[in-house]
C-alpha cells in the first residue's frame, strides 16, 4: 500500500512515525506492507524529526492525486476550501481512496464528496475528523448499525473543556484561563474556531449525518461558544449541583432534528460532567443498546494519527462502508428544528439593582410568558450596586424565555444583559 501524505504538520508527522515504528505490526494485521512514497508540505527543509528520504516531494499537494506510484491519499492539510478540497476531489476522481482528518471540509462538502466517492467506487474515510483518537465514526457506522439512534451528544472540543475545567477548579475567569491554555499549547493564537463553538459544530454536523442518515447540514447547526461563561456562572452551577460543559447535541424528535452546540449545565453525577481537561467524550443512544459512552483524547499528534491509520488499515484490509453509513441516494432530508423551538430547563442569571418590587416585576414577566420557576437565589443586597438574582426554570420553550429576558433587560432596575444557560437532561 503506497501512500501519499498531504500536510506534514502535527498529524502528518504522527502518521509517518506510526508507519515507521509499527510497520511489521500493520503488515501482520492486514497482510499488506505500508510505505509513504510521496509527501507535500509547506517547507521542504523544515526539520520535522522524521526522515523524508526516498519520498517524492510535491509543492502542489493536488499533484499527489495523479502520481501513478500513489495508491492512497491522506489529506491532512485542513480547511473547507482550496487545496484540501481540490486534492480530495482529484484523488477520488482518479479512483484513489482518500483518508482525511478534515472536519471543516466534511461539514461543508461531506455529502458532495461522499457522492463522488460512490461514483468512482472508492472509499472516503475520516475517523480522525471527529473526536481524535476516539473511534466514534466506526462505532456509529458499524458497531451501532443495528440501532435506530435517537440522540448523540458530547464534548467535542478539548480546548473548551480544558478552559471550563480550569475555571471550575481555580475560580479564574475566561480570559485568564484562555491565556494559560494558549501558553500550554492547548489553544491556538487565534482561538475563535474553538471557543466560539465552530470546531465542535463541524464535528456535530458529521455525527448528525451518521446518526440519522441525513445529508450533512452544517448551516443548520445552532452555535454558541463559551466566551460569555463567567466565573460567577461556574460557581452558581456548582451550588445547584451542576458543571458547565460545551456540548454538541443532535436529537431526533417527531418534529425533526435538533443540531446545537452551546454551553450546558450537566448534573455532577453524569458521565459527561466528569470528563475533564482536554479529553473528549461522545454518548450515542440507540433503541437496542440504550446509552453508550466513548471517551478519550480528542486531539494531538498520537491520538489523531492513530485514527488516521485506523482508516488506512481498514481500507488496506478491504473493510469499507458507505461514507456516512448509507449510500447518498438513500439519505433523507429531515426538517431541522430551530433552537427557538427547543423545550428544556434553563439557568438564568439576572444583574439587577435591589429595589422594592424587583422580584415582583421579574415574577410578573415570567407569569405572562407562562414560565414556571423551580428555584430562585439572590446573592448580596444593595440598592446602589447590582446584585445577582439566579433562577432555575421548569421546562419551557426557548422562544418564550427569550421574550421574557428581553422584557427584563429593558427594566430600569436591570444592570446588565441577562445570562441564560441551557440545562441538559442527560
Amino acid at each position: 500500500m503506497r501512500i501519499g501524505v498531504a500536510g506534514l504538520g502535527t498529524v502528518g508527522v504522527g502518521v509517518l512515525k506510526i508507519i515507521e515504528q509499527h510497520g511489521k505490526l500493520l503488515s501482520d494485521r492486514t497482510g499488506r506492507n505500508f510505505e509513504v512514497v510521496a509527501v507535500s508540505g509547506r517547507s521542504r527543509t523544515k526539520d520535522r524529526g522524521v526522515s523524508l528520504d526516498g519520498m517524492t516531494w510535491y509543492d502542489n499537494a493536488v499533484d499527489l492525486a495523479s502520481d501513478p506510484n500513489v495508491d492512497m491519499v491522506l489529506e491532512l492539510i485542513g480547511g473547507s476550501e482550496g487545496v484540501a478540497r481540490d486534492l480530495c476531489v482529484a484523488a477520488l476522481e482518479a479512483g484513489k481512496p482518500v483518508v482525511t482528518a478534515n472536519k471543516a471540509l466534511l461539514a461543508v462538502h461531506g455529502t458532495e464528496l461522499a457522492r463522488l466517492a460512490e461514483k468512482n467506487n472508492v472509499p472516503l474515510a475520516y475517523e480522525a475528523a471527529v473526536a481524535g483518537g476516539i473511534p466514534i465514526v466506526k462505532a456509529m457506522r458499524e458497531g451501532l448499525a443495528a440501532n435506530a439512534i435517537s440522540r448523540v451528544y458530547g464534548i467535542l472540543n478539548g480546548t473548551c473543556n480544558y478552559i471550563l475545567t480550569e475555571m471550575e477548579e481555580t475560580g479564574g475567569d475566561f480570559a485568564a484561563i484562555l491565556k494559560d491554555a494558549q501558553d500550554l499549547g492547548y489553544a491556538e493564537a487565534d482561538p475563535s474556531f474553538d471557543v466560539d463553538g465552530v470546531d465542535a459544530a463541524h464535528k456535530l454536523a458529521i455525527l448528525t449525518s451518521l446518526a440519522f442518515g441525513t445529508p450533512v447540514d452544517f448551516d443548520s447547526v445552532y452555535i454558541e461558544g463559551i466566551r460569555e461563561v463567567s466565573a460567577q456562572d461556574i460557581a452558581f452551577a456548582q451550588e445547584f449541583g451542576y458543571r458547565i460543559r460545551l456540548l454538541g447535541v443532535a436529537r431526533r424528535t417527531e418534529q425533526g432534528i435538533e443540531q446545537r452546540v452551546h454551553p450546558c449545565m450537566v448534573r455532577k453525577d453524569t458521565a459527561i460532567a466528569n470528563v475533564s481537561g482536554v479529553f473528549n467524550a461522545v454518548v450515542a443512544e440507540g433503541d437496542f443498546v440504550d446509552s453508550t459512552v466513548y471517551e478519550g483524547r480528542g486531539a494531538g499528534e498520537g491520538p489523531t494519527a492513530s485514527a488516521v491509520m485506523a482508516d488506512v488499515v481498514d481500507i488496506a484490509a478491504g473493510r469499507v462502508s458507505p461514507t456516512f453509513g448509507i449510500p447518498v441516494d438513500k439519505m433523507t432530508d429531515i426538517p431541522k428544528i430551530p433552537v427557538e423551538e427547543h423545550v428544556g430547563c434553563y439557568y438564568v442569571r439576572l444583574s439587577v439593582f435591589d429595589r422594592p418590587g424587583v422580584i415582583a416585576d421579574i415574577s410578573a414577566v415570567f407569569r405572562d410568558e407562562e414560565i414556571s420557576i423551580e428555584s430562585l437565589l439572590q446573592r448580596g443586597r444593595s440598592p446602589e450596586e447590582a446584585v445577582s438574582v439566579v433562577l432555575i426554570t421548569h421546562e419551557v420553550k426557548e422562544a418564550a424565555l427569550s421574550r421574557a429576558l428581553e422584557k427584563i433587560e429593558a427594566f430600569d432596575h436591570s444592570a446588565a444583559r441577562p445570562r441564560m444557560i441551557r440545562i441538559a437532561k442527560l
